[in-house]
């Protein structure tokens, strides 16, 4: 069995137009909708192994907030610099090459790609993940190479607005 969860960067800031895209930060109230998400993904036994993320700073920060949160360790815990550009199609290839032991991984990265690839897992689809949503997807399969092919279930869609 593995476990592929996948996470939309907290809320970041708009305030300075002159700022690359890639650098933007994240606004207090996305930290506070991470912390609310975090607390709702513990009181579930919530347990990544390994963390993916996209470059941008958001991501980066958002990432390094639920690896410390979950006590991931740096050798677990990978930029992926395509992540930000990537199309769903593509977010498979981002776990080929991860060693078999590890059973659950979190990606962090960005829309519309999240949630292109988690609406072709969902029953009832979503317009867009919001900033912080999460969505738990579970594959039964011993491989990640298997992952497109295998057997999945749903075991998770939460946002911080439906947990207010």
């Amino acid at each position: 069995m593995k476990t592929l969860s996948l996470m939309r960067h907290a809320k970041s800031s708009w305030k300075d137009a002159e700022l690359n895209d890639l650098d933007r930060p994240l606004l207090e109230k996305g930290l506070r909708r991470t912390r609310t998400i975090i607390a709702h993904l513990k009181e579930k036994s919530f347990s990544p192994e390994y963390i993916l993320c996209s470059h941008a700073r958001r991501s980066l920060e958002t990432a390094r907030i639920m690896a410390h949160a979950f006590g991931i360790e740096d050798e677990f815990f990978r930029i992926e610099k395509n992540l930000y550009t990537d199309s769903a199609d593509n977010y498979f290839d981002r776990l080929f090459d991860l060693p078999e032991k590890i059973n659950h991984v979190l990606m962090v990265g960005h829309n519309p790609s999240i949630t292109n690839f988690v609406n072709a897992y969902l029953k009832q689809k979503i317009d867009y993940l919001p900033t912080s949503g999460i969505v738990i997807l579970s594959f039964d399969t011993g491989n990640w190479e298997e992952l497109p092919m295998a057997q999945s279930r749903t075991m998770l869609v939460a946002y911080p607005k439906m947990l207010k």
